[in-house]
């Protein structure tokens, strides 16, 4: 398994998940500020004349000095995605009309106020719903159907790294989880 990182800015503000080969690049130019977790990881790199193996030990979670696209990151809102994997994880999988738990293949995104009637494609307009429902609502309003049963919400920048990642350590959930608000500590 190739190990994603999780790049902070210097605050310690997540802004990317970052391949190990990106990593060592911020190692090897001097950019990382500071580095956590127990887990490291070893790349061995080449051999100088001297015969001697060249290695670089790679942290999970590194800070970065100094970098222009990590600021432009920062500003940027936090995307809702095309393939519906974070909307779905924020939900929990549950569909939001008739409150049962389904498979992926099951679900769909349904926009709260319909597109066709001017809704935007944002967290806070968009649910999961199981296809039977989705296609029941149509382009309905929801109070025509029938009553969400939880509220959208956009999460926070911790929150999206939990719900984004792929395969994340143990260090790395801790980190983010706790910077979560209060409320949103059930994903911890």
């Amino acid at each position: 398994m190739t190990p994603q990182i999780l790049a902070l800015d210097i605050a310690g503000n997540p802004f990317d998940w970052i391949s190990a080969q990106d990593a060592i690049h911020y190692y090897a130019t001097d950019k990382v500020a500071w580095e956590l977790g127990d887990r490291e990881f070893l790349f061995r790199g080449g051999v100088s004349n001297a015969g001697i193996l060249s290695t670089l030990t790679v942290k999970p979670i590194i800070a970065i000095s100094g970098s222009e696209r990590m600021t432009r990151m920062l500003r940027q809102e936090l995307p809702l995605g095309d393939d519906n994997s974070l909307l779905f994880a924020r939900d929990r999988h549950t569909c939001a009309f008739c409150g049962n738990v389904f498979a992926r293949q099951h679900l769909s995104r349904d926009h709260i106020l319909a597109r066709t009637h001017g809704g935007k494609d944002s967290w806070t307009n968009c649910v999961t719903a199981c296809k039977a429902c989705n296609q029941a609502k149509g382009s309905k309003f929801v109070h025509d159907f029938r009553p969400l049963l939880y509220v959208p919400y956009a999460p926070c920048r911790f929150e999206h790294f939990i719900l984004s990642g792929r395969n994340v350590l143990a260090d790395q959930h801790d980190y983010l989880s706790a910077k979560l608000p209060k409320h949103s500590r059930l994903l911890a």
